[in-house]
């Protein structure tokens, strides 16, 4: 028998999302940590000459690691992109709703994912690259 259909908590949604968009803002960070200190590592390694095989196998683990950055910021993006529409609509949908406009998740939401086109870091959204001289079919 299905289940009857029931609205989803706002609140609770709200919180889900923030908290996935926390948890994904720590992962791309910490790959960018991981590959900067397993460059350093790598560097030292080939100083003291370390053995050729050690030094390659590190450099296929520093090579994931760097594999693994725009693949975790565009997952961190598009969840903030995803927090920041939802955040649009239940300002919309909710704005009577004085609690959750002014509960904690609303506030955390919106210092992650601001509204304004600027990202949580301050730098703009989105960068404009001009395609004009370029041949139809040629790369930028």
């Amino acid at each position: 028998m299905p289940r009857p259909s029931t609205k989803a908590d706002p609140q609770k949604q709200l919180m889900i999302k923030v908290k996935a968009c926390q948890r994904l803002i720590k992962e791309a960070a910490y790959y960018e940590k991981e590959t900067k200190e397993n460059e350093a590592q790598l560097q030292k390694m080939k100083d003291e000459q370390k053995d050729p095989h050690d030094i390659k196998k590190f450099g296929e683990v520093l090579g994931e690691s760097q594999m693994m950055i725009p693949e975790s910021i565009g997952r961190r993006d598009k969840a903030l992109g995803d927090l920041r529409d939802f955040v649009a609509v239940l300002e919309k949908d909710e704005a009577g709703d004085n609690e959750l406009m002014t509960c904690e998740w609303m506030v955390e939401a919106k210092k992650l994912a601001p509204s304004d086109e600027k990202t949580a870091d301050g730098g703009e959204d989105v960068a404009i690259t001009s395609v004009d001289g370029l041949a139809e079919g040629e790369a930028f």
